[in-house]
């Protein structure tokens, strides 16, 4: 009987493909808080990993952009806000963190298989 690995930890492997992307996203975020014009962007989490679970076969994640709504504008059209920003990036992380610890217990689930423990 053969284990089709991405079977068992396909969507975690996604899941932190995507976090990660989301990451660069909201670091860049982060990076043009002082820049004149820039509009913060980010992606629809829950939205992304539905499509990539509809796709037969995982590529390269080509996520649909958003541009963030800020609550108050500023005068130079920047839409950064380092409070939201900070917030969804620190989230982020440990949404990443926790994808990890699942894909770290599914492997280790798969080596005591494995072992014949």
């Amino acid at each position: 009987m053969s284990i089709r690995i991405d079977d068992v930890v396909g969507a975690h492997t996604r899941a932190l493909e995507l976090r990660l992307q989301r990451s660069e996203i909201l670091a860049a975020n982060l990076a043009n808080e002082d820049t004149p014009g820039y509009l913060a962007r980010d992606i629809d989490f829950a939205r992304e990993m539905q499509r990539l679970d509809s796709q037969a076969s995982f590529g390269p994640a080509g996520s649909d952009l958003k541009y963030r709504i800020p609550t108050q504008p500023s005068q130079d059209g920047n839409s950064v806000e380092l409070s939201v920003e900070q917030a969804e990036f620190s989230k982020n992380s440990m949404d990443f963190q926790t994808s990890l610890t699942f894909l770290s217990m599914k492997f280790r689930g798969l080596k005591q298989a494995i072992e014949g423990r």
